[in-house]
């Protein structure tokens, strides 16, 4: 115990004095995007476990985390000052975007020899701890997605995907008692664009949810790169404008109507669309459903799937009611629901570096 403990204790001091690639201000997007999503590098031992879960899908690209390193475990905690209250009142995703951020960390740990547990500790207001114990080096299909993995908000090609795909993400989804519903009939899939546009119609007309929207969007290349977070034009694929001009514009091309419509191509040109439900609704519940859907998205980057979330229906409280009860889930809900589909990637969301996330021990 006493070696092993040195052991990680190496790690954790060894990588936390480790310069970060973000030294230096990237000068164009591309630039940004070849630093934040370069291949792992498991000789920086801890300081890559962490940069790893950093890449995870998480709401709004808040990045709502902190990590803390110690001897033989890494604390993963909410960052409360990323909170999103208008569309995340009671921290749902944000707890969501931490399950995310732990999953990665778990299948990069792998590539170091270690293995990984994963507790959500209710003591410290829901942070997740990792606990990491020596084990055989491994390449992991799942850790090498990382680095690859997007959530790609354009249409799709229409494709379906074989029968053998579908198992195959769908029991990458099923992840510490979560299950993953896939839904691939047309008319069903008719049936959640509904809850969709019913829920983005009732967003857009709520003045606190469009403001916090705003706020996190990055509008042009020179904010995303000054402030490595939010929603990125390009990550959406929308024209770069200044912020000014932009947001003036916003009322006049963020239409109710040209959701709705962006919504229907999205989905009808999808192969499906999943549905992830926690055994229960608490902030473990909520951790297991981000750690179901970031494996299921891994999974899905290393067949060629793409993904984006629709979670709409989830965030819009009588909305949310509604489609579980269409989903035949009793008392449960839905924590999360995602369209997927082959097409081509857009280019990806940045993150901030290791140095901006870590805490001392």
């Amino acid at each position: 115990m006493k070696r092993r403990s040195l052991l990680f204790g190496t790690i954790a001091t060894y990588a936390a004095g480790m310069p970060t690639a973000h030294a230096q201000q990237p000068s164009t997007y591309e630039e940004a995007v070849r630093l934040v999503w370069r291949p792992l590098d498991p000789a920086r031992g801890a300081h890559e476990l962490v940069r790893a879960a950093t890449l995870a899908a998480n709401s709004h690209n808040t990045q709502p985390w902190r990590f803390t390193l110690a001897a033989n475990r890494i604390t993963i905690r909410p960052d409360l000052d990323r909170r999103c209250p208008a569309v995340d009142p009671n921290d749902h995703h944000l707890f969501a975007s931490l399950g995310c951020a732990a999953e990665n960390l778990v299948q990069a740990a792998a590539m170091l020899g270690l293995s990984a547990s994963v507790v959500v500790d209710a003591t410290d207001p829901g942070s997740v701890v990792i606990a990491l114990d020596r084990t055989a080096v491994s390449n992991h299909a799942l850790a090498e997605a990382i680095t690859r993995r997007q959530c790609t908000r354009a249409k799709y090609d229409g494709t379906a995907l074989s029968s053998e795909d579908l198992r195959t993400i769908e029991n990458a989804g099923s992840l510490c008692g979560v299950e993953c519903l896939i839904v691939t009939e047309r008319s069903r899939m008719e049936a959640i664009l509904d809850y969709v546009i019913q829920g983005n119609t009732a967003q857009m007309r709520d003045p606190a949810f469009m403001a916090e929207l705003t706020s996190w969007i990055r509008f042009n290349d020179a904010v995303a790169i000054e402030r490595l977070d939010g929603l990125a034009a390009r990550s959406s694929g929308n024209p770069a404008l200044p912020t000014w001009l932009a947001r003036r514009l916003l009322r006049f091309v963020f239409t109710e109507k040209g959701e709705q419509n962006k919504y229907a191509e999205h989905i009808r040109s999808s192969a499906g669309i999943a549905i992830f439900v926690a055994p229960h609704g608490d902030k473990a519940g909520w951790v297991a459903a981000g750690r179901a859907y970031q494996r299921f998205a891994l999974q899905a980057t290393t067949l060629g799937i793409r993904n984006a979330c629709l979670n709409q229906p989830v965030e819009v409280p009588f909305l949310r009611l509604q489609i579980a009860a269409y989903l035949g889930l009793g008392d449960r809900r839905p924590d999360l629901i995602v369209r997927f589909g082959r097409g081509a990637m857009l280019p990806p969301s940045l993150r901030r570096p290791v140095s901006a996330v870590i805490d001392a021990a």
